[in-house]
């Protein structure tokens, strides 16, 4: 195995269990340490995992304490009260801020230079809690924010054209939640816009879509389904690797990871989603691709509306 990343996995829960099962599968480390307040539940979860290694590559998957995560290049924050069906991201903010700035106090002290991705809910507010109170460099934290919406986005395009999810190229901006929206201007299936890609389909007549109507699926489809199965694990935790595969690679990858905007498109003090280039150094450059002033105001208001709940939260250490 080529690379010699240690990654430590903070909450041993259905998505940071998950994160580590997909992070071994892709051998992204040698070595991934979990930790979570129920220390048997992180045993058992890292024991189960190991004993699958054999059959993938040297990937050592244990359980541990804070000490255990000195040295680690990349920490994953997934601890916290999971979303109950019916209950909005934002409804579990302070709540998960409280819980975070313990993390917070302990891990920065054992891991000043990893890189910090932020997947626990509301990733947007918990992201912006640890660049204001952590003391590590902004361009080193960064949460998984709309990348999942964005896969989302693309698997339902590619599902009503019936074409390759890989030739779909489109994003999902802003808040990763119910604010969130499409910049449909920028979305395109090969080279084609979306919204042009039936009349230029020869082979016969394509099914028309409403851009309300994916968008609401996009919104939608995480409290589908908690609703059905009482939590959402397994999209995550491929994107959370994914996100994980950019940073150990060095890629230069493109992606909606949210993090603090400092002026892009008028918009600052607030962690949310565009398109930022990201490797082995953490963010690299944000993307300000053009949008026309309809989109922009769409942006704009998603950033309104987390700064309307940063306001209402304590994240006094």
């Amino acid at each position: 195995m080529a690379n010699t990343n240690k990654i430590t996995i903070i909450g041993a829960g259905q998505v940071g269990s998950t994160v580590a099962f997909a992070l071994t599968v892709k051998e992204l480390a040698s070595e991934i340490v979990l930790i979570d307040v129920v220390k048997d539940k992180a045993m058992g979860e890292a024991m189960d995992i190991r004993q699958g290694t054999p059959f993938i590559g040297p990937v050592y998957v244990h359980d541990g304490e804070y000490a255990d995560a000195k040295n680690s290049d990349i920490v994953i924050l997934t601890s916290g009260v999971a979303r109950k069906p019916g209950q909005t991201r934002l409804d579990l903010a302070q709540t998960n801020v409280n819980i975070t700035k313990s993390v917070i106090k302990e891990i920065t002290k054992v891991a000043p230079d990893a890189l910090y991705v932020i997947v626990a809910n509301p990733v947007d507010i918990l992201t912006y809690q640890f660049v204001k109170t952590s003391g590590i460099p902004a361009n080193h934290i960064f949460g998984t924010g709309t990348m999942l919406d964005t896969a989302r986005f693309r698997a339902r395009i590619a599902e009503t054209y019936k074409v390759a999810q890989e030739n779909v190229h489109g994003y999902v901006f802003g808040e990763h939640g119910d604010s969130s929206f499409v910049p449909w201007s920028l979305a395109n299936i090969g080279c084609i816009p979306v919204d042009k890609y039936a009349a230029s389909y020869e082979a016969g007549k394509l099914p028309e879509f409403d851009h309300n109507n994916v968008e609401d699926y996009i919104r939608k489809s995480g409290g589908i389904i908690i609703a059905a199965k009482h939590c959402t694990n397994y999209a995550i935790g491929i994107t959370t690797a994914h996100l994980c595969e950019a940073l150990t690679y060095d890629t230069d990858s493109v992606l909606t990871i949210t993090s603090m905007l400092t002026g892009e498109y008028g918009i600052s003090d607030v962690c949310l989603s565009i398109p930022t280039i990201v490797g082995h150094n953490g963010i690299t450059s944000r993307l300000v691709a053009p949008l026309p002033e309809s989109e922009v105001a769409s942006l704009r208001h998603s950033a309104d509306c987390l700064k309307e709940v940063i306001n209402q939260l304590d994240f006094t250490l």
